[in-house]
């Protein structure tokens, strides 16, 4: 069930970049595994999946001693500061930066490590009250001053599109990011590259692919729906 799940998943990003013009390889797929059980995660990690996307702390610290240590993490859902000491040392790149105050506690806890994190920028594009993220207007203004940070690199950024029952209606916001990454690119600001756009989700991760996304986050189109009851 889900190695079909995963080969479909595969054809879609095939398919989308071949329209856009796009060389598979420029595409990361996260496995969004939020809620799920470590089996399932071991049955994806089989068909060679390496990226794991993941909401919580807890389920990441949990997960990352089960499972072998050529996982990348994904941290993707909002960080609380007073949890990032504890997971930025089993991340490969934290996606959910949206403020100067966790970018500082991440660089404080980084130095303690003696480690660089790299990180993306969120931005709710969309203006959506019930998201995370900084708004479009002052992300240019938080990199700057994210970039002053010694133990910090930026790499990206990311952005939750509206849930919506047509992909097409995302298009808007990811050109809008892919624009955003390239303003802030021509600023040439010490630290920071946009080499990665995160942005696409199980319903509109095609139409992201063909607006520029680097790294897609697909869960219930490769683990099923959730069950957030347990």
């Amino acid at each position: 069930m889900l190695k079909e799940n995963l080969i479909q998943v595969e054809e879609k990003i095939n398919a989308a970049c071949q329209r856009a013009g796009r060389s598979r390889s420029e595409v990361t797929l996260i496995a969004v595994s939020k809620t799920k059980p470590i089996p399932m995660l071991s049955e994806i990690y089989a068909e060679g999946i390496r990226n794991f996307g993941e909401n919580k702390v807890q389920e990441i610290l949990e997960k990352h001693e089960e499972l072998p240590n050529d996982i990348k993490w994904h941290m993707i859902g909002h960080l609380q500061r007073n949890k990032v000491k504890s997971v930025i040392d089993k991340v490969s790149l934290i996606h959910s930066v949206d403020s100067f105050r966790l970018a500082e506690e991440i660089n404080i806890q980084a130095k303690k490590k003696n480690i660089t994190v790299p990180i993306l920028v969120q931005v709710n594009i969309a203006g959506e009250d019930t998201k995370f993220g900084i708004t479009r207007e002052d992300a240019i203004v938080l990199t700057e001053q994210i970039a002053e940070l010694d133990n910090l690199r930026i790499q990206g950024l990311m952005t939750i599109a509206p849930l919506v029952n047509d992909p097409e209606d995302n298009r808007q916001y990811f050109r809008g990011i892919r624009q955003l990454s390239v303003d802030i690119r021509n600023k040439n600001i010490d630290n920071v590259c946009m080499d990665i756009l995160s942005m696409g989700m199980t319903g509109d991760y095609e139409v992201a692919i063909e607006e520029g996304a680097t790294m897609v986050r697909v869960g219930t189109g490769i683990f099923g729906a959730r069950n957030y009851n347990k």
